[in-house]
């Protein structure tokens, strides 16, 4: 795992599959997802190496239920008084009460996808349920970066959600976009997040992201997008819309 500054305040933790971010305020830390099962340990040993301590962390907002991004936040409860927080229509999945339904597969879909499913079973670790202490919908606010508006964007999952910071005009949109995850190249292009339970809202939910006003755009899956992101977003949304019949 690689720890990269990204702003004032703004870390990201490169994990080979499902990414992690954190955001330093003064009164505590708020970690952007969890990780696959497992994370726990590399994560605390990030915070330490920024002169902080895991107990320091406040929140952990989950910008979905999916084992690569909800996988240790079981482990990162364990450090202290840390609430999770996570859109309701994800909480009985992240809760263990309910099972996270498939995803809907275009046919180019599918050889990437048991690729991704074949590479995580490598390390058989089960996910072990977290309780959510706080159930968002669209337009909440969080108490952290200058004011976190909470943002639904279905279709990735029914509960994906996008954190925005607009005092800081960073995007945490978690898989409802992406970048090739094998590449580091800084230029490759923003696209659309894949594996969707329902591809039409997922579009929708990717569309409503690229109109927002973002220096710094950070993904689940592939590098983040770390100066006038706004201008990778449109050129995106460009790419889509001359793709549509």
């Amino acid at each position: 795992m690689d720890v990269i500054p990204l702003g004032p305040g703004l870390f990201f933790l490169r994990f080979p599959i499902g990414h992690v971010y954190l955001w330093r305020d003064p009164g505590g830390l708020t970690l952007i997802d969890a990780g696959v099962p497992g994370s726990g340990r590399p994560i605390a040993n990030a915070i330490r190496g920024l002169g902080h301590d895991p107990a320091d962390v406040r929140r952990l907002v989950l910008t979905h239920g999916h084992i690569d991004h909800a996988g240790a936040a079981a482990e990162i409860v364990e450090w202290g008084d840390v609430h999770v927080l996570a859109h309701q229509a994800d909480a009985a999945v992240i809760r263990g009460a309910a099972d996270s339904p498939p995803p809907n597969l275009a046919d180019w879909e599918r050889p990437i996808y048991y690729e991704v499913q074949s590479r995580m079973s490598l390390d058989p670790r089960p996910y072990r349920p977290v309780h959510v202490d706080r159930e968002l919908s669209d337009g909440e606010v969080l108490d952290f970066g200058g004011e976190a508006l909470i943002l639904s964007a279905p279709g990735h999952t029914a509960g994906s959600i996008a954190i925005y910071l607009p005092a800081s005009r960073v995007l945490f949109a978690g898989d409802i976009m992406a970048r090739a995850p094998q590449s580091l190249d800084p230029q490759m292009p923003v696209i659309p997040g894949v594996f969707n339970v329902d591809r039409a809202d997922a579009l929708a939910a990717f569309t409503r992201l690229t109109h927002l006003d973002v220096e710094i755009a950070c993904f689940g899956h592939g590098e983040p997008v770390t100066d006038n992101a706004s201008a990778r977003l449109r050129a995106a949304r460009e790419r889509v819309t001359q793709r549509q019949p």
